[in-house]
């Protein structure tokens, strides 16, 4: 059953073989589970110089920012780096938020992390959460934290570690619900 819910996943890594691009790849499955459609969306792609004020805005800022705006929600799937999001995603939200911030008014937003030890990114969430509330991002309170990456995947890649299956399903779920609700009220104003 289709949900006409289009979501954007976005990793905070670029490594080759990342844990939270794993995380990025079951979230998105499970995404489509749940009648949405899945779209990973590459920072690599939009590539953006450190942030600078007196910097010209980088075109592909604005590319990121126009395509981000398409979206009905937005899961940001990120590890933490000494106990904090990583440059890469900083970077992008201050690049981003100095644009049109349709990109963060728009879509519903989640926050995921994975860890390979067992406080499963939850420094790292905070963060985000709190700096994507200060820019008016509604943020779905139910977050999915994954620790001992080792064990959290099943052979074919699906999350199965519990509490965090359940998370991301009550994550997915609410985002879903919620952009239909938006849409539902946005048809009737």
């Amino acid at each position: 059953m289709s949900s006409n819910v289009k979501i954007a996943f976005l990793c905070g890594s670029l490594r080759t073989g990342s844990i939270n691009r794993k995380l990025e790849t079951a979230l998105m499955r499970r995404a489509e589970e749940h009648g949405a459609t899945a779209e990973r969306v590459d920072l690599a792609d939009y590539e953006m110089p450190l942030y600078h004020g007196d910097l010209e805005m980088p075109e592909t800022t604005k590319a990121l920012v126009k395509h981000l705006a398409t979206f009905d929600g937005v899961v940001v799937v990120s590890p933490e780096y000494n106990g904090s999001l990583p440059p890469l995603l900083k970077n992008m939200i201050d690049w981003t938020s100095t644009f049109d911030r349709a990109h963060f008014t728009g879509p519903v937003w989640g926050i995921a992390s994975c860890t390979p030890g067992p406080m499963s990114g939850i420094m790292c969430m905070r963060q985000i959460q709190y700096i994507l509330t200060r820019l008016g991002v509604e943020v779905i309170p139910v977050q999915v934290g994954c620790g001992n990456a080792a064990k959290a995947f099943d052979d074919d890649g699906a999350l199965v570690a519990q509490p965090s299956s359940d998370l991301a399903d009550n994550m997915l779920k609410a985002i879903i619900r919620r952009t239909q609700e938006k849409a539902a009220l946005a048809a009737n104003a």
